[in-house]
């Protein structure tokens, strides 16, 4: 692992672990067991420092997807990935989730920090938009709006509140909202 990546790891920690305030470059360089001044050599301001943690962790998350995921086949398939995507990082990958709402948190005030945040957003909400529509929902982009914020909620929830509440069932109900039920032949 490069000297870089150790300290932009050791930052996600710190922020995740400790908050906002613990980001200092000499804070940075004792998580990271660098020499005294290396996380400086890089990131010569603590905004600079800051924005590349910022993109570290859009890149991670990126990179924890494995690529693109394909269409969904059927809306169990789909709840199921949805379901698993809160379960991981609320579990597997719990500090750099708070490292990341801390750093939302930041970009309320900061638009260096929000900008690339926001990119891994539109990210996802074109996948969800589009599995929608994939799924025969009439108004993916509602159904989009639904869906991140139930999966917003669910994460806050996991992570402030319960950590093992229930992750399923209310993504499949907002996600079953929005898809047309088919009529079953005897209906008809």
């Amino acid at each position: 692992m490069s000297t870089r990546s150790q300290i932009l790891d050791a930052a996600v920690e710190l922020l995740g672990t400790q908050g906002l305030k613990a980001l200092t470059h000499i804070r940075v360089d004792e998580a990271a067991g660098v020499p005294k001044g290396s996380t400086s050599n890089y990131f010569r301001t603590r905004a600079a420092l800051l924005t590349g943690v910022v993109e570290w962790v859009a890149e991670q998350d990126l990179a924890a997807l494995g690529g693109p995921p394909g269409p969904p086949t059927d809306v169990a398939a789909f709840v199921t990935m949805l379901a698993g995507t809160v379960e991981n990082i609320t579990t597997a990958s719990r500090t750099r989730t708070i490292a990341r709402y801390v750093l939302f948190l930041e970009g309320t005030h900061n638009e260096d920090v929000r900008r690339p945040l926001l990119a891994g957003r539109v990210y996802f909400r074109a996948f969800v938009e589009n599995a929608m529509a994939a799924l025969g929902a009439p108004d993916p982009v509602a159904a989009a709006t639904a869906i991140t914020a139930v999966g917003d909620g669910m994460i806050i929830q996991r992570m402030a509140v319960d950590p093992d509440a229930e992750v399923f069932t209310p993504i499949d109900a907002v996600v079953r909202a929005f898809i047309p039920q088919r009529r079953s032949r005897a209906a008809k």
